[in-house]
């Protein structure tokens, strides 16, 4: 399996991983362990997980975690008036962080390869607008926090 479909289950899974945290309230070391030894890689109820770059899982999940007071008003200022993140559905805080982590911290993933796979993840439980909000909020925080990126082409 290549390193880029590595990333990308990797990127599932934590935003399911970002996604279960803020639903049941379950600790980070539980839910990597939960995640690492009965998900990532395994068939569940029928559905396949594919293996996933678990250290890039790691970091992501750990890193939103570690950077959620920071993350969270950048979205904010990014999405449209009147609809505060805590507004936003919870699978949907989790792509929104997740991405914006991503954006600010791993620099070593090109601008558009970020969104494009948040914009993936979001099509796997939302419609078409849904998919079109998380590339517009992803790419107003990219032009924030990575301008210089987008300016080099």
């Amino acid at each position: 399996m290549a390193k880029g479909e590595q990333r990308s289950a990797a990127r599932l899974a934590a935003v399911q991983a970002l996604y279960q945290m803020d639903i049941a309230g379950t600790p980070l070391p539980d839910t990597l362990a939960e995640f690492e030894s009965h998900w990532i890689g395994k068939v569940v109820d029928g559905e396949e997980y594919k293996p996933a770059e678990a250290a890039f899982f790691r970091d992501l999940v750990g890193g939103v975690l570690k950077q959620q007071r920071a993350l969270d008003p950048l979205i904010d200022q990014t999405l449209q008036a009147g609809w505060p993140l805590k507004r936003v559905e919870a699978i949907m805080r989790a792509i929104l962080r997740a991405g914006a982590f991503e954006l600010g911290k791993r620099r070593d993933v090109p601008v558009k390869v970020v969104i494009s796979e948040y914009v993936d993840i979001a099509h796997a439980f939302f419609d078409r607008d849904e998919a079109g909000m998380v590339n517009a909020v992803l790419d107003a925080i990219a032009r924030n926090v990575r301008a210089e990126d987008l300016a080099k082409g």
